[in-house]
Formats: structure tokens, sequence, C-alpha cells
């Protein structure tokens, strides 16, 4: 093969990349292969076993071009005219359900590009089809500036209140929520852990244990769409002294997919966290959840409406953040590389 005929077979994928709260999204506009389905939902499934779409997803998140960290999203048609733009979010294993993080990046994504026209000063909603419904991440500008995000997510409920989950570490309680994807939460201080980064290693080994160990048990089959079943990930949370009256603060580890340990206080966790907080009576109307990672990175969450679903009491959550561009990349793939799709080493 001749140089001009191996630069003329290369694949070429352009991404624009952000973080909220440390957490990558990496935003794909054009993935070049086909996402059939009616809707967003049907698009994952397919897409969960198409070669084409998930060797992109893994060009694009695995090394040498991402990590095992990494995680991102193609961007689809909505499901309809009620929404701007569907997404499909991904990360090194698979498609997930629901991303409260990557939905306030691509918020302020579609209003620094333009795709969703805003004021110079005021409030604009960006409304996103994702699997598990309709999101909406409205968008705070002041002057001309992106100041804020605010996520509003489908509606969040617990499935399981002390269920008991065999580890290395013991047998521990644990609450079972749904917040767009469905989580295991823990105490950390239970298993006398802190959620700090020198305990990054056992807060992942624990995460993941406790997700397998019930990821295919009765607590984990949503109510509604089979779709959307099994533990997506586990919140390891610390409880923190309040600084204002009606704020609970709290700090967590979110392991998702296979070990993946979320860098932002994760958005759709938090969610479930509200749904779980609720339900317990720990916060109630006009309170606050003022949530942290590994990182100090933040989110504040409340509880906007009260509501049934599928005969659970459901909360309707806001969850606050912001997002930060970080760059525009294009990615090569040379013919010959023996490496393509990628790897990930854990």
């Amino acid at each position: 093969m001749t140089q001009c005929s191996q630069e003329a077979l290369m694949e070429t994928y352009r991404t624009e990349d952000y973080h909220t709260g440390g957490e990558p999204f990496r935003i794909v506009t054009d993935p070049g292969a086909p996402l059939p389905g009616r809707t967003v939902a049907e698009r994952r499934m397919h897409a969960m076993s198409d070669g084409p779409a998930d060797r992109v997803r893994q060009i694009l998140c695995h090394e040498p071009r991402g990590h095992a960290d990494m995680y991102g999203g193609f961007i689809t048609p909505p499901d309809d005219d009620g929404a701007h733009f569907g997404v499909l979010f991904w990360h090194k294993d698979g498609f997930s359900t629901a991303c409260g993080h990557g939905t306030i990046a691509l918020g302020v994504w579609a209003v620094r590009t333009g795709r969703v026209s805003a004021p110079e000063t005021g409030t604009t909603d960006v409304v996103i089809d994702v699997p598990s419904g309709r999101v909406t991440a409205r968008v705070h500008t002041e002057q001309g500036q992106i100041i804020g995000v605010d996520f509003l997510s489908v509606p969040g409920y617990v499935l399981a209140s002390s269920v008991p989950v065999r580890t290395s570490a013991g047998e521990f309680l644990v609450d079972v929520s749904y917040g767009g994807a469905i989580y295991a939460q823990l105490d950390a201080s239970t298993v006398g852990l802190s959620i700090d980064p020198e305990h990054t290693g056992e807060l992942i080994a624990l995460g993941r244990q406790i997700k397998w160990a019930l990821n295919e048990t009765e607590v984990a089959r949503h109510p509604v769409d089979p779709r959307l079943s099994g533990i997506y990930g586990t919140i390891l949370f610390q409880r923190l002294p309040a600084t204002e009256p009606g704020e609970i603060r709290q700090r967590n580890a979110t392991i998702f997919a296979d070990g993946e340990l979320d860098r932002s206080p994760c958005g759709s966790g938090t969610a479930a966290r509200l749904a779980t907080l609720a339900a317990a009576g720990e916060l109630g109307a006009g309170e606050m959840l003022v949530h942290s990672s590994i990182v100090d990175s933040r989110f504040t969450a409340r509880i906007v409406d009260r509501l049934e679903v599928a005969g659970y009491p459901a909360v309707l959550p806001e969850v606050t953040g912001m997002a930060y561009r970080t760059g525009d990349s294009t990615f090569t793939v040379d013919p010959l590389d023996p490496l393509v799709p990628g790897f990930v080493l854990r």
C-alpha cells in the first residue's frame, strides 16, 4: 500500500470535549455508523448489538484515544419534535441509560455552539431525549456567559431498602433506587472507609462487588421497562456536617459500569440519592442536598415535585452543576494499526 492510498483509507472522527465536575464527556455529532431505531431507547438497543456503532464507541473511548474512565455520547435525532436532539451515552463497557453530568455538558455545548439559541441574560431549556426518557438541561446565562445548568431528570424512586449484600469485607445493608439508572447505595463509614482519593482502589473494589452481587436479582429489576434493569452503579457515600439550615451535605464515590469511578458527584446518581433521602424522611420540600465528589467538585440538588410512578412514591429531581469545554479533537484510525479499535486495562 502506498502512502497516499494509506492516507485515503484512514478513518476520521471529530469530537468536542467537555468536563462536568472533572468527569469527561466526549460529544460526537457524526459517529459515522448507522444508529437505527424510532426512539433513542431503541437506538441504544441496536447500538449494543451493532458492530459498527460499538466499534466507534471503542475507538473513541478505549486506549490509545481514550482511557478506562472516558465517557461520551453520540448525538441522534430526538424521539419527536418535543426535544432538540437525542443522545446515546457510552462508557468503556457499553451504552448507558442515563447520564446527568453528560446532560449538563450537552446543555452548555448546545448553547455555546448555537444549536439552541439563548438570550444574553436569561434561562434556556435544552430538551434532550435519552434512553431512560426525556430530560432537560436548563442553561442560565448572564451577559452572554453561561453561569450554571440545572439537570431536570426523570422521576426517581426507591426500589428496595436495607437489602443484604455479601462482600469480601462482610455483609452490609444497601438501598437500591432509580434515578434514570439503578444504583445501590451504602454509607462508606459502615465499611470503615472515607471518600478520599487515597482509598480509590478499595472503593472501586467494593463498588464492583456490590454491583455484581445484586445485578441479576429482583431488586435490580425496573418496574416498567426491562431495558433499564440491572445495577448501573454503586454509590458509596459519606455524611458531612451541614453548614447552612435546610441542607444535607454528603461526599460520594460512584462506581459505575465495571469499575469506572465518576470524578463528578454523578448526576443520575444524585437523582437516585434524592429519592432515597426523601423516602427516608431526611430531605423535604425546600431543602437541598450539597453533593461532593471524590475530587471535591460539587452538585446541588433539590426536589421540585412529588408524584407516583408504577405504584412507587417518586420525586422529580433537579441537579445543578456546570460543564467546561476542554477542547476539540480529530482522531484518525490508520488502516494498518493492529490495535484498532483499542483496549482497556481494567
